[in-house]
């Protein structure tokens, strides 16, 4: 199982070749306040001086360092990690027996810690610069010695609470969401550094870790500094877990003070005389404690760590790889021939497109209608609803039909109400479903540019390859539509203006329309007829209606139909008018004042006579109905048209259309020109499967060794 580690180890190197940070790889994160000795413990842990030191926040990026154990007897360096090139030829071997490698120096190679110390300042300051500020892109170091084991730590910037110099003035915010972004991988151990001489109780790395781990199944604690613990007292209770109890265990370690970093106290010093003062003040503890078991312990919990977390760690590199599978193939392989792709992609669009019209394209959209469907809502909901909302006598009052009626009569006061009156009126009325209709053909002309964009987002995707191409298929079928919209429009304006150019009062539904009306009036001629005075003679009365009904039976055919019935209204109005004086309209001039014969009467407000009245009601009457026969009529043949001139003409065109203008020699070069970052797409899509692979195929051996 000590293989483990290393194993992880490839890991983190395969996705550091892609920088790529989508796998939380099993790793120790260190936590502590500025001054815990957090950077004491790492330095312990390698055995050299590699930290930088300093007061305030020190560490400002974060530094993940993966310690690998190597044979001392082996000084030669792998082929991935311990050759390099010079001068032509490969040289092996290195001098010392511990070396250092960055991510960012590439194969760079350095024996000299104190460069390695350098080397973290300069690459600190190079991102976050040298005003105190933090970074979360981290520093890669990797540090091969007999003396290690097999670890994987991240050193954080120190908890603070107060920003000093020109430390931004949320410095304490920026590193609380840097340290839980790094603790909140599941994947991840939390060493949580408190300080000795601190009370345990308010220990801030303690408390950030339980925000993520609040069980405590993989938090750590180490008490730095035992040697720094005030005269009398001791640190038995802490590490012993009666003060705060931590389910992984509390370890403690003594650091070398600033007296001996100064004198440049070797680590290995510092570690036996760690050792000697755990004999002496700790004896019952000292083999539970102490740097040494530290590295032990840490070593053996990252090993059952990661046995745990590699079956989830394939489960979730095997669905990633799929995935980059799939980008990579829609970014499709660099183009061979293209006159066959052009031609292809131009077929494809065209194809899609009209799948998209009839409702069997492949990438069906779920959260609103398109296409066909939407076309299918504007004729039968929007169209159809708008038509059915307008008021056939919308817009026309009684006085505006009292007025054409009069105006249709000339000079002569008339017996019956004139048909060319029934005629404006009724015209006047079918006007207003042109501008309905015509926002019908607008509305399919926007759907059928949306599916465009539909097509080349869903359906093509190939064709965000090549912008240019996109551009021109856009542009061309744009030009298509615009082309049809002004056809369309006038095949719709004529639909109108053919209902307008004849009244067809002999329509069947308009002649039983009227026999309806006709039989309604005749019943309240009745009606009037027994409402008669006594002083008229009923034999009169009942020859005047006699008469009027045979006039009505010779006009049954035909036009008279209606004017039949009018002439039998008019005829009944004009008997009862003759025994009455009719008050005028216009009032007569007083005496003694001039008369002006030219002034015009003026139609206002006021009460109509019983025959204006029914004059009126039988005009709106035959509007209504004949209204509702051409508004049935535009309903069922503007879709039609709409289909016929503009839906299926670019249907039947687009191909052609679009092989027409886009598939020439001269156009091939430019059209299939990709996109700037798109090969920079592909090929990082490619390193990254790449990558992949190459995690699942290490975790396989693992599987096939029967490490877990």
């Amino acid at each position: 199982m000590e293989a483990l580690i290393p194993v992880i180890n490839k890991l983190q190197d395969v996705f550091n070749t892609v920088g790529a940070d989508i796998i939380q790889l099993p790793q120790i994160v260190v936590v502590g306040t500025q001054s815990s000795g957090k950077s004491s413990v790492l330095e312990s842990l390698v055995g050299r001086d590699l930290l930088p030191r300093g007061t305030g926040v020190v560490t400002r990026r974060p530094l993940i360092l993966q310690l690998v154990h190597i044979d001392p007897e082996d000084r030669r360096k792998t082929s991935e990690e311990n050759e390099s090139k010079k001068n032509g030829r490969l040289c092996r071997g290195i001098e010392g027996e511990e070396w250092g490698k960055f991510l960012h120096t590439k194969n760079k190679i350095y024996t000299d810690f104190e460069e390695i110390r350098g080397e973290i300042e300069t690459e600190t300051e190079r991102i976050s610069g040298n005003n105190k500020g933090i970074s979360d892109e981290p520093i890669h170091l990797k540090i091969f010695s007999p003396h290690v084991v097999n670890l994987t730590l991240v050193d954080l910037p120190g908890i603070t609470k107060v920003p000093v110099g020109d430390q931004p003035k949320d410095i304490e915010i920026q590193i609380k969401e840097l340290i839980l972004k790094y603790i909140s991988n599941p994947n991840s151990i939390i060493l949580a550094v408190t300080a000795a001489n601190t009370d345990m109780a308010t220990s801030e790395a303690l408390k950030v870790a339980r925000e993520v781990d609040p069980d405590g199944r993989r938090t750590l604690a180490v008490v730095t500094k035992l040697d720094l613990m005030d005269a009398g007292t001791d640190a038995m209770d802490v590490l012993m877990g009666r003060v705060i109890p931590v389910k992984l265990g509390i370890i403690g370690v003594v650091n070398r003070s600033q007296l001996d970093i100064n004198q440049k106290k070797a680590v290995a010093d510092s570690i036996r005389d760690e050792y000697a003062f755990l004999q002496k003040k700790y004896p019952s503890l000292a083999n539970r404690n102490g740097t040494k078991y530290l590295a032990r312990t840490l070593n053996r919990l990252l090993m059952h760590h990661i046995r745990d977390c590699l079956p989830e760690l394939k489960t979730r590199i095997n669905v990633l790889a799929a995935q980059y599978q799939s980008l990579l193939n829609s970014y499709g392989e660099p183009v061979d021939d293209k006159s066959s792709t052009l031609l292809q992609l131009i077929t494809k669009f065209a194809a899609e497109y009209c799948h998209t019209i009839e409702g069997t394209a492949k990438y069906i959209e779920t959260a609103e209608l398109c296409g066909g469907a939407r076309i299918c809502y504007i004729f039968h909901e929007t169209f159809g609803r708008t038509l059915e909302s307008v008021d056939p006598l919308g817009g026309l009052t009684t006085i505006d039909v009292l007025t054409a009626i009069r105006n249709a009569t000339g000079p002569r006061p008339a017996l019956f109400v004139p048909e060319i009156s029934f005629e404006l009126l009724v015209k006047r009325q079918i006007k207003r479903l042109e501008e309905p209709s015509l926002r019908c053909v607008e509305l399919v002309h926007e759907e059928m540019q949306r599916i465009i964009q539909h097509c080349s987002n869903y359906s093509t995707q190939e064709l965000l390859r090549f912008p240019k191409l996109h551009d021109a298929i856009v542009e061309v079928v744009t030009s298509l539509l615009r082309k049809r919209l002004p056809v369309t429009n006038e095949m719709v304006h004529n639909l109108v203006a053919i209902e307008l150019s004849y009244i067809n009062t002999k329509h069947p539904d308009f002649a039983d329309a009227c026999g309806v009306m006709n039989n309604n009036l005749e019943e309240q001629r009745r009606n009037r007829m027994r409402d008669l005075p006594s002083a008229v003679p009923r034999d009169k009365a009942a020859a005047s209606g006699s008469q009027s009904a045979s006039a009505s039976e010779q006009n049954e055919s035909g036009m008279g139909n209606w004017r039949g019935m009018l002439r039998k209204e008019d005829a009944g109005a004009a008997g009862g008018d003759r025994g009455t004086s009719q008050t005028p309209v216009l009032a007569s001039p007083h005496r003694g004042h001039a008369v002006n014969l030219l002034d015009v009467p003026v139609p206002v407000s006021r009460k109509l006579s019983a025959r204006e009245q029914r004059d009126c009601e039988v005009i709106e009457r035959l509007i209504k109905s004949y209204f509702l026969i051409v508004r049935k009529n535009i309903q069922d043949s503007v879709p039609k048209a709409v289909m016929h001139f503009l839906v299926n003409h670019v249907k039947d065109s687009l191909q052609s259309e679009l092989v027409g203008q886009l598939y020439k020699t001269a156009l091939l070069n430019d059209l299939l020109t990709e996109s700037e970052d798109m090969a920079q797409r592909r090929n990082e899509a490619a390193d990254m499967l790449k990558a992949l692979q190459k995690a699942s195929q290490v975790i396989a051996e693992i599987r096939e060794t029967h490490m877990w």
